[in-house]
């Protein structure tokens, strides 16, 4: 079991890579999403205001761009919250994987601001977070059930013997 747990969380530790890998590519030097230079910096810091643009002018943004942004946003964070804990047993509560993506996020806007790369948007910050916070939920949901069923299908444990199974 311990090899098990072992393979599980060095395959967790390249996909957490190879993640944030495409996550810079994505964040940083993708220019079919617009990461580009610019002279001018571009930054958005009033709370909700990008969120309800996006929403009330999605015929006139097209739905694409629309679902790009918004759900893109939700859903470049989940693997943070999902792998951050499988890879660190110190990381598996709620407010850590909540502040740790919250400055993640605004590590990554900004250095966007800064080097006029994309735009620095607090609507990113809050839609990331939204995505580390999913991310942890299935981390939780998964690691339930995973344990549920060992759980079942051994007989019960020591105290002791129940903490050095954990992942």
């Amino acid at each position: 079991m311990k090899n098990a747990k072992k393979v599980i969380r060095i395959l967790s530790w390249c996909i957490f890579v190879v993640y944030l890998v495409a996550l810079v590519y994505f964040l940083f030097f993708s220019e079919q999403l617009g990461r580009v230079p610019s002279d001018e910096y571009k930054y958005s810091l009033v709370p909700f205001k990008e969120i309800r643009r996006y929403i009330f002018y999605w015929h006139a943004i097209g739905s694409y761009y629309v679902l790009l942004n918004l759900l893109g946003n939700v859903v470049c964070f989940v693997p943070f919250g999902f792998v951050l804990p499988v890879i660190s047993r110190n990381q598996r509560k709620f407010w850590k994987i909540l502040l740790l993506s919250f400055l993640t996020s605004l590590l990554v806007e900004l250095i966007q601001l800064v080097s006029k790369v994309g735009s620095c948007d607090v609507d990113d910050m809050l839609l990331n977070t939204l995505g580390g916070i999913i991310g942890y939920v299935l981390f939780r949901f998964f690691h339930r059930i995973f344990f549920c069923r060992k759980s079942v299908e051994q007989p019960e444990k020591t105290e002791g013997q129940v903490r050095e199974d954990h992942v």
